[in-house]
């Protein structure tokens, strides 16, 4: 074999140990980063959302009806901008959020 065959197949078996490693360190991160928003999205408090996906604020207290503007893209109308409307949600029929009370503290030695 000619020398120049030999480094010029040593240069791609590194290449390729090199582009391995690079890869493995990428996805390693990336599954550290993902754990990391799993963890963040683990501690915030459940948000009340409705089937139409608005918050619980959006809805009338008395008609349970969605106040929220839903935008209409104009290549669905056949027209150049965007519309606007109201949502077209019913009412609100999901979870309802638990109150918070405050309870005195029972180790203070008042009780």
């Amino acid at each position: 074999m000619e020398p120049v065959s030999m480094v010029f197949g040593a240069i791609i078996a590194l290449s390729g140990v090199l582009v391995g490693r690079t890869m493995t360190k990428r996805q390693q991160t990336q599954s550290q980063h993902a754990a990391q928003q799993a963890v963040t999205a683990g501690n915030r408090n459940p948000q009340p959302i409705c089937g139409c996906g608005h918050h619980l604020v959006f809805h009338d207290q008395e008609s349970k009806r969605c106040q929220a503007q839903v935008v209409i893209p104009g290549r669905w109308t056949g027209q150049h901008s965007s519309t606007y409307r109201t949502c077209m949600c019913q009412g609100y029929r999901g979870p309802m959020p638990v109150d918070e009370y405050y309870a005195p503290d029972l180790l203070n030695g008042d009780s």
